[in-house]
């Protein structure tokens, strides 16, 4: 069996494409390619017009194919001669079953019909599916197998509640609460200063004398003139010119009752003005470009995730933090941002801090590129992971920190049922609520996704802080326990085995990749 494999998102692509909205598909893919190899020979293309020649060069060798789109069933193509099927990552409760703006590829139901068969991330999209298509349309739920990848950091690190001290670095930038000079009295404007006053006025134009008003009339008239003798056929400065006259001249001779019977008969001329929106003033902005660092101990908190996506709830993630712990000073929490323009969440990030302090806590956010290494301090530093998502289609992130042996503190909706649990993480309690599909362009209510709660993400924070200071053998049981979920969940040969049993095929070598392929640098 030949395995034919595509995604939006390529090696050299991945760099420049955090934070859209479908790049973890290419981190899927490479998760599953180690377990396809071992059932037949893969071949990544890097355009769906790849596919089809490739096809039928393998067919007349007398070989089967399949082409597995890592993308979403409208993008995927379901014109091809070579049988497709799409791998879905979706985390509401319902799938798609009506079509918008005159695509009828927007109806899921129909990809999938034509299709006959899907691969999902988790039991939650299956359900999904299956109330849609009928249950007993074929629906394969696999988990990325990443379990092998966390090898070498778990055979070299145990996890420590307590961190006596870690170093991290990126290429890019890091903000550090304590550095930042937070405070809220920030956010509330500033009477000028007398030097600003001075500047002001200096500003203000002369007093309207009849000196002035006959300097303006004659400047704008002229200008009238002037354009008046071009005899063009559309004279559009014209108005224009008698415009700037009246404004600048004249309208403060008139009362607003004569002005508004003006603007009424000549609008062209004594109507509004239109309104000059300024230029935004640019942010100042820290370099990028280069490999910074910062140390942290105590008790470390991480979590990855990208500010424009809406599902990740991380203003909740930071103010329960911060109020949890505003008088404990070595609670840490460590923000890695997989969002590439700094600009899109800057200020929205300094103002939901300003508005928290003060408090004693740390917040520290990093801002760029991770390289394998950089990314294997973050993980043995953390001593939690926290997830504080409405919905997720698998969260690899948080089954990355739990395969390093993080116990973690996150909801048990959506994806996440199918790993979360009181024995590897502190659970937060969550109830469902109305949303949208997120790529329909109506904004209509038609699924469900999850509201955490605040207060059980706060006393999450409060019990693990707990655990980690006074329970350690408690800790080191829900290291051990996240470990071998993970172990049960994603590894190579249960992964490998579901797989197989799916496409009928019998496994030709188990070479599982030992290489770190983190989810979300």
């Amino acid at each position: 069996m030949n395995f034919i494999l595509y995604s939006d998102v390529n090696d050299s692509s991945i760099s420049q494409s955090l934070g859209r909205p479908e790049y973890s598909y290419y981190f899927v893919l490479k998760a599953y390619r180690p377990v396809l190899e071992s059932l037949g020979r893969v071949h990544v293309v890097s355009c769906v017009a790849e596919v089809d020649p490739l096809y039928r060069q393998l067919l007349a060798a007398g070989e089967d194919s399949l082409f597995l789109s890592f993308t979403p069933p409208q993008k995927t193509p379901n014109d091809l001669d070579c049988p497709t099927i799409c791998v879905v990552a979706w985390e509401f409760d319902s799938i798609p079953d009506e079509e918008w703006d005159n695509d009828p590829r927007q109806d899921w139901t129909q990809m999938l019909a034509r299709q006959g068969r899907v691969i999902t991330l988790s039991s939650h999209t299956a359900r999904a599916i299956r109330r849609a298509m009928g249950a007993d349309f074929p629906v394969l739920v696999l988990p990325t197998p990443l379990w092998e990848n966390f090898a070498a950091i778990r055979s070299h690190h145990t996890s420590a509640p307590v961190n006596p001290g870690s170093t991290l670095a990126i290429k890019g930038c890091i903000f550090d609460s304590r550095t930042l000079g937070l405070s809220a009295d920030a956010l509330l404007p500033q009477p000028p200063t007398a030097e600003e006053l001075a500047a002001l006025e200096a500003l203000r134009p002369p007093p309207l004398t009849l000196k002035r008003r006959f300097v303006i009339a004659r400047h704008f008239l002229r200008l009238w003139a002037l354009d008046l003798g071009k005899m063009q056929p559309e004279p559009v400065h014209r108005t224009y010119f008698l415009k700037q006259w009246y404004w600048e001249g004249i309208r403060d001779l008139f009362s607003d009752p004569i002005h508004e019977r003006l603007a009424n008969a000549l609008p062209a001329i004594a109507g509004p003005q239109p309104i000059v929106v300024p230029d935004p003033v640019p942010l100042d902005l820290p370099d990028t470009s280069g490999q910074v660092e910062i140390g942290v101990d105590g008790v470390v908190y991480v979590s990855v995730f990208n500010p424009r996506d809406g599902r990740k709830n991380w203003h909740q993630l930071i103010t329960a933090f911060c109020w949890a712990f505003r008088e404990t000073d070595d609670a840490t929490l460590v923000l890695k941002i997989t969002q590439s323009d700094l600009s899109s969440y800057y200020t929205e990030l300094m103002t939901l801090l300003a508005q928290l302090s003060p408090f004693a806590c740390r917040v520290v956010v990093m801002h760029g590129y991770l390289d394998d290494p950089q990314y294997a301090r973050l993980y043995e530093a953390a001593s939690f992971y926290v997830n504080a998502s409405r919905c997720e289609g698998l969260c690899l992130p948080l089954m990355e920190f739990m395969a390093s042996g993080k116990p973690v503190i996150a909801p048990d909706h959506t994806a996440m049922e199918d790993y979360i649990d009181e024995d590897v993480a502190f659970v937060v309690k969550s109830s469902e609520e109305l949303t949208i599909w997120p790529q329909d362009t109506r904004i209509i209510y038609r699924t469900l996704r999850y509201r955490p709660d605040w207060g059980s993400l706060k006393t999450a924070y409060e019990n693990s802080y707990r655990m980690a200071k006074e329970q350690p053998q408690d800790y080191q049981r829900m290291s051990r326990a996240a470990i071998e979920r993970m172990h049960d969940y994603c590894g190579f040969t249960p992964v490998q085995q579901r797989l197989a049993d799916f496409f009928g095929l019998a496994p030709q070598a188990a070479m599982p990749a030992t290489e770190m392929d983190n989810a979300s640098c």
